[in-house]
């Protein structure tokens, strides 16, 4: 089988590809703000704590959107779900434009939170439906790429416009119109792969032959949430996000701030900016990479997942060793470490549900993950803005953020097991 898929046609990845485009778009409307954080700062004059307002209003209707949202996309599909979702998110960002104070600002970007909440789930619906097992960890490293590189990307080109135009507005407004110009090439590409009028037999039965749910979703109802939240999976899932996107998002809502807390500009700091979101990139293929290769290699899925678990959870923890150093470079290697790291642990725990579930639960738990995930973030928010200001300081934040990665890794390793009825989750 592994022989004859270099004959087969790659359609599948041409979707991949599309997912990842999404994600690129998504994380750069949802960074123009992060960017032009310190200007925006010092033009209303608000604080730490004024900012963190606006990052939590993203983070609620984010929290809550993405409850929703996986439940939104297994009812109606993936192609309508992500249609909707990035059309509301993309007008979200425009109207950012708008905006005239901390109120405004907190109205859309809690808009934008509640549309970009279908990004996640319907990505991972994708890849269960796209892509046989042994593939998935590639196909979830690509589209969870395109948060680094969007991060990457948008500094580059939210300073670039902001530069151009003299002011921060037309930023929020052009770089909305991505996701809506993405509408079109996702709706001229996208079917599941039983209905895609432009895939071969081969393709299809290539991607079909995985497929080893015990009960067709027409034999059975798809499960509620009271049946999927008795699972220890789900629970291991659910704290797993909860526990390290706080980190990741920290990183990317207040590292532009941070670098100025410690003395350089965002001018000179640009390449120290984009150097760890590059890292993060990476670590999406080295996580999603590895746990094929062991797979291929006869381990299972659960080990081969679990392994990369293990070791990015240590990885993660050297953020707290930027504290010691005061050169710009060795801080940034310290951060570079630490998303790479938390890049090849997303990746896996991106992959479990569409590992362990029906195709009609994967968005579900997924969504669930991406809510408790949401408010870890939203209490780490709140902390980050309330300790900065109270200490001056960013330093309780990075030793916190060190050391929780890793309870996260002892909850994934001991609830994600092979337990449960046979009609609500597989063995991985």
């Amino acid at each position: 089988m592994l022989r004859r898929v270099a004959f087969v046609d790659r359609l599948r990845w041409r979707i991949g590809a599309l997912l990842f485009l999404s994600t690129v778009i998504n994380y750069i409307d949802r960074q123009t703000l992060s960017v032009l954080g310190p200007t925006l700062k010092d033009q209303y004059h608000w604080t730490n704590a004024d900012f963190a307002l606006i990052v939590i209003a993203f983070r609620l209707a984010y929290t809550v959107g993405q409850a929703g949202a996986g439940r939104f996309l297994d009812a109606v599909g993936t192609r309508t779900g992500l249609t909707v979702t990035v059309a509301f998110y993309s007008v979200a960002a425009m109207l950012t434009s708008l905006a005239s104070g901390l109120r405004s600002f907190c109205f859309f970007r809690f808009l934008l939170g509640l549309g970009e909440a279908g990004n996640w789930p319907g990505a991972t619906k994708a890849v269960a439906e796209w892509f046989p097992r042994r593939e998935s960890g590639w196909a979830v490293a690509l589209f969870d790429s395109g948060s680094s590189i969007g991060a990457a990307i948008a500094p580059l080109l939210v300073l670039g416009l902001h530069h151009t135009f003299g002011t921060w507005r037309p930023a929020f407004l052009l770089t909305g119109l991505l996701g809506l110009l993405w509408l079109v090439l996702f709706r001229s590409l996208y079917h599941p792969p039983e209905t895609h009028p432009r895939i071969t037999d081969a393709e299809r039965d290539y991607i079909l032959s995985d497929r080893d749910d015990p009960q067709t979703t027409d034999d059975i109802r798809a499960p509620g949430y009271r049946e999927l939240l008795r699972l220890p999976q789900t629970w291991g899932i659910i704290l797993g996000k909860a526990l390290t996107d706080p980190v990741w998002f920290f990183i990317t809502d207040w590292f532009a701030i941070y670098l100025v807390s410690r003395g350089f500009s965002l001018e000179r700091g640009l390449l120290a900016f984009w150097i760890p979101f590059v890292a993060a990139d990476a670590g999406n293929f080295l996580g999603g990479g590895m746990s094929s290769y062991l797979i291929t290699r006869g381990v299972s899925v659960g080990a081969a997942r679990k392994t990369v678990i293990v070791v990015s959870g240590l990885g993660m923890s050297i953020l707290m060793a930027s504290l010691l150093f005061s050169s710009l470079a060795a801080l940034t290697v310290c951060f570079a470490i630490s998303t790479c790291s938390y890049a090849a642990l997303s990746t896996m725990v991106l992959n479990l549900p569409a590992d362990i579930y029906r195709r009609d639960s994967v968005a579900t738990v997924s969504g669930m993950g991406g809510a408790a995930a949401g408010i870890g973030t939203i209490a780490a928010t709140y902390l980050t803005g309330a300790v900065a200001d109270r200490y001056s300081s960013f330093a309780p934040i990075l030793i916190g953020a060190s050391l929780v990665p890793l309870l996260a890794v002892v909850v994934l390793v001991s609830l994600v097991r092979n337990t449960g009825s046979g009609h609500l989750v597989r063995r991985i």
